[in-house]
């Protein structure tokens, strides 16, 4: 997994009744995009995320 600052991460809920999770990268502190990212996300929570496979990166393109 590989991200750049201004990249989404949307963690999908993994149980049911549980919602997915949104929000900007705002640091990526892996050497080359790896993680562990400092995440913003929608709630206004700011968090230091390693991802799980219920993750997924949103390029801004």
């Amino acid at each position: 997994m590989h991200a750049v600052v201004g990249d989404r991460l949307h963690v999908h809920g993994n149980t049911v009744g549980q919602a997915d999770r949104t929000g900007k990268i705002i640091e990526v502190r892996g050497a080359t995009g790896e993680p562990p990212y400092l995440v913003r996300f929608d709630d206004g929570h700011t968090g230091l995320v390693y991802p799980g496979p219920d993750a997924v990166i949103e390029h801004d393109e």
